[in-house]
């Protein structure tokens, strides 16, 4: 494994180079706002009708068409969702510069071959571990979100030196760069959000509820339990893994993490895990939402609302209103 630290980059690389940014989302605001304020010359390429253009400029960066705006730039970052990432490679192909690099924070569309990038471009990933929101804050606390770093096609042969500045820039090298490939970091990203993360989080967090409700339990003791609650226990994790977990949580909760765990994440649960990483790495989970995409996303937004109508979010909802420290 390899992991490049603050020693490890040339921070003055890019100092000559412009970077443009397409999309101002979660990301791409704050990769913006670091790169600036490490001192590169940032430009943004957006859509001049959308609300981002307004909130770019005045956060005070340099904002254009995205046509425009990829117009010498060294560095060209697809900050933007996933599915409009082909259409837009499109648009602005014929005014990239040769030998220009272009950076993703995820490698769904080069992996799966939406995006097929010209012969004589770089092509790289710096994808943080952690929300736009986190990337910025933890910059200007003077830390960093750490970062995986991938090189697809190095024509000019400083394409990882250009991707390590890049995320000097945005703060990651302060907490460490992992290097990885575009494959692995697509792959496990999409294994991690449907098996743990946020599928398997979110319907264990739902049975959980639905369980004690139907047992006769009053449904707002339920959420605290299984919902509520659930942020204690991630952060005892996030901090410092299964250890600091069983140092804070009580000796009856340890016993029974270690007992009815397994009965819950079963080899049943296991192999339909290696399923859905199955159909990941055989190009299937990509066929399918690619299609549900260009028929304009029916199921997932028949399958969000149903989500979002649960019970669970209805007590959750009037719950978080007595929480006035949650920023909801």
């Amino acid at each position: 494994m390899q992991i490049y630290s603050e020693s490890d980059v040339d921070t003055d690389y890019l100092s000559d180079k412009q970077v443009t940014i397409l999309g101002y989302g979660s990301q791409g605001r704050a990769h913006a706002l670091n790169l600036r304020d490490s001192g590169f010359d940032v430009v943004m390429g957006l859509r001049p009708d959308g609300a981002s253009w307004a909130k770019a400029t005045a956060d005070g960066l340099v904002v254009k068409d995205p046509a425009s705006a990829v117009q010498n730039a060294a560095i060209i970052a697809f900050l933007i969702p996933d599915m409009v990432q082909k259409s837009l490679y499109e648009a602005v192909l014929p005014n990239i510069a040769q030998r220009a690099t272009l950076l993703f924070a995820h490698g769904f569309a080069v992996h799966f071959k939406q995006v097929q990038p010209r012969e004589d471009l770089n092509v790289v990933l710096i994808a943080p571990k952690g929300p736009g929101g986190l990337v910025r804050r933890q910059y200007e606390e003077g830390h960093g979100v750490p970062c995986l770093v991938a090189v697809q096609q190095d024509t000019t042969g400083d394409a990882l030196t250009l991707a390590l500045a890049y995320a000097a820039g945005i703060g990651g090298v302060r907490a460490g760069v992992i290097e990885t490939t575009f494959a692995e970091e697509t792959e496990t990203d999409l294994f991690g959000e449907q098996a743990v993360l946020c599928g398997g989080a979110t319907e264990l967090i739902v049975a959980g509820f639905e369980t004690l409700v139907e047992a006769g339990y009053q449904p707002e003791v339920a959420y605290y339990e299984v919902m509520h609650e659930l942020k204690l226990i991630v952060d005892l994790l996030h901090e410092g893994g299964l250890k600091k977990m069983y140092k804070f949580i009580s000796d009856t909760a340890a016993w029974g993490d270690m007992i009815s765990g397994p009965r819950v994440v079963d080899k049943n649960s296991r192999a339909t895990m290696k399923a859905i990483l199955d159909e990941i790495q055989d190009g299937t989970f990509a066929k399918n939402w690619i299609a549900e995409s260009d028929a304009g996303m029916p199921n997932f937004r028949r399958m969000l609302e149903e989500d979002l109508q649960h019970p669970i979010e209805k007590v959750g909802a009037e719950l978080r209103g007595r929480m006035d420290w949650l920023d909801g």
